[in-house]
């Protein structure tokens, strides 16, 4: 179970989250959402104790990360960013990183048939050997992913998980995702561009707009009127299969974006 209260942070004099409190459980995937500047990021890094909250508690089964560190806070939180540079290194122990919080002075055959386990789970075998630098963007994303897996935490925090990923790849990446958390029993948080790739992969979803919640729930709580105050846009709301699909309409400014004018349109 994790809770979040009254956490708030800012940049000198620029506060940008100001008193977000919300709570999730276990085997469950949630999605922040919200125009660019609205502090997604920075609410994952004040989750991850990258960034130090000025105010608030973040709870995880009770523990207050805030005041863990190293080893310990990595057995509860895995995260991955959204931009991971390839090195030199292979994928095989990219992934056996991963394991550093369980390790004292040796790599166990505990830790590597862990390792082993998540790369067949996640069909890598074929890449288990390659360089990080050899293999595309969407490889090196699971090798990432499978590497905050692995750590065992309770919580996941991806960081824009589909950034700079094909359509294919993207729904590859999530159904990934989805599967993992589903059978690892996790809580998993997300910050999503593509409201629409979220509601597919999400159970719930958070607005943020002003560095504060605009909304939080489940399907319920994407309607035409939200995506004006969030995003400042015109829309229609769709249902395919129970699932809304979020449309701009043609009278929104930004319709061209998403309609890309055609002559038989």
């Amino acid at each position: 179970m994790m809770n979040i209260k009254d956490l708030s942070f800012s940049y000198g004099s620029t506060k940008i989250l100001d008193d977000i409190s919300f709570d999730a459980s276990d085997n469950k995937i949630i999605s922040i959402l919200g125009p660019n500047g609205t502090g997604k990021t920075t609410l994952l890094k004040c989750i991850c104790n990258i960034h130090r909250p000025e105010g608030g508690e973040i709870l995880i089964d009770g523990t207050n990360v805030l005041d863990l560190k190293g080893k310990e806070l990595a057995t509860h939180i895995g995260y991955v960013p959204q931009n991971s540079p390839a090195s030199r290194m292979s994928v095989f122990d990219l992934i056996l990183l991963g394991r550093k919080p369980h390790i004292d002075w040796f790599v166990t055959k505990t830790d590597i048939d862990k390792v082993s386990d998540i790369i067949d789970e996640l069909d890598m075998s074929h890449l288990s050997f390659r360089y990080l630098d050899e293999v595309s963007g969407g490889e090196l994303q699971k090798a990432q992913i499978a590497r905050a897996i692995v750590q065992e935490p309770k919580l996941l925090i991806l960081d824009e998980p589909t950034n700079n990923l094909d359509i294919s790849n993207q729904h590859i990446t999530m159904h990934m995702i989805e599967d993992v958390v589903r059978s690892k029993n996790m809580c998993t948080i997300m910050t999503m561009h593509d409201i629409n790739l979220a509601v597919h992969y999400s159970d719930l979803f958070l607005f943020l707009k002003n560095g504060g919640i605009a909304a939080y729930g489940g399907l319920e709580v994407i309607t035409t009127d939200l995506i004006q105050e969030v995003y400042g846009m015109e829309t229609e709301i769709i249902y395919h299969r129970d699932v809304p699909l979020v449309v701009p309409t043609h009278s929104s400014k930004y319709s061209k974006v998403f309609f890309h004018d055609h002559p038989h349109r």
